[in-house]
Parts: C-alpha cells; sequence; structure tokens
C-alpha cells in the first residue's frame, strides 16, 4: 500500500534541496521502490542548460545505482499547482515501471492529484517495443 502523504512529504523536503539558479523552478521527487525503500531526488540545472536533469531521474538513477529496479508510486513536488514530470522524466520512469502510480503535488504538498504513468505517456515505447 502506498502512503501518498508520507511519499509527497519526502518530495517537499527533496525539492529544498535543489539547485535551480537559472530557472528558479525547483522540483522535488520521491520514488517508492517495491521492496519499500524511498529515493528522492531534486532538479539540478547547469549552466548549459542541456546538461540539467530533473528531479524524477534524480531519484530514479539513485535507485537503480542501489540495486533497485522495481517501483510502485513516485511524488512530485513543484510550484504553485500540482506539476507532472516532464516527457524524458515519463520515458525513463516507463522502462522500469509502465503503471507506476505518479502523485503530483504541488510545493507545499497540500495539494495533488494521481495518475498511471501509462496515462501520462499513451502510446509510449518501452522494452517490449524492441
Amino acid at each position: 500500500m502506498v502512503n501518498e502523504a508520507e511519499l509527497v512529504k519526502q518530495a517537499v523536503e527533496a525539492r529544498r534541496m535543489a539547485y535551480a539558479p537559472y530557472s528558479g523552478f525547483s522540483v522535488g521527487a520521491a520514488l517508492l521502490a517495491k521492496d519499500g525503500r524511498i529515493f528522492t531526488g531534486c532538479n539540478v540545472e547547469n549552466a548549459s542548460y542541456g546538461l540539467t536533469v530533473c528531479a524524477e531521474r534524480v531519484a530514479l538513477f539513485k535507485a537503480v545505482s542501489e540495486g533497485a529496479k522495481e517501483f510502485v508510486a513516485l511524488a512530485v513536488a513543484c510550484g504553485e499547482g500540482p506539476c507532472s514530470p516532464c516527457g524524458a522524466c515519463r520515458q525513463v520512469l516507463y522502462e522500469f515501471a509502465p503503471h507506476l502510480l505518479v502523485i503530483m503535488a504541488d510545493g507545499s504538498g497540500k495539494n495533488w492529484r494521481t495518475a498511471r504513468l501509462s496515462e501520462l505517456l499513451p502510446h509510449s515505447f518501452g522494452p517490449r517495443t524492441l
């Protein structure tokens, strides 16, 4: 069972660590692995904008680097209203968890909505496509 409030809380906390001097748009993410571990991430911008990494991918790459490869849910916290992962993050997450529960929260963590990754990335391309 997913404790959505706890996952959102951890995403809000991770958001505080964001390095966003160029956009001023801080994002935090908390990824729940099937084994119960939670991996957090924040966006890290770079003066060479294309090298910026999103919070969701930071959390996922951290998880994979620590041996987790099955995921249940992801919370993302940013801005004034709930926001969803960008297209690149959706694609990378789909590689591991096509039916991931995505909790999209505002920066305070007080308002959120949910969707399945498969809803956010219809007609997806993944390992089964190859």
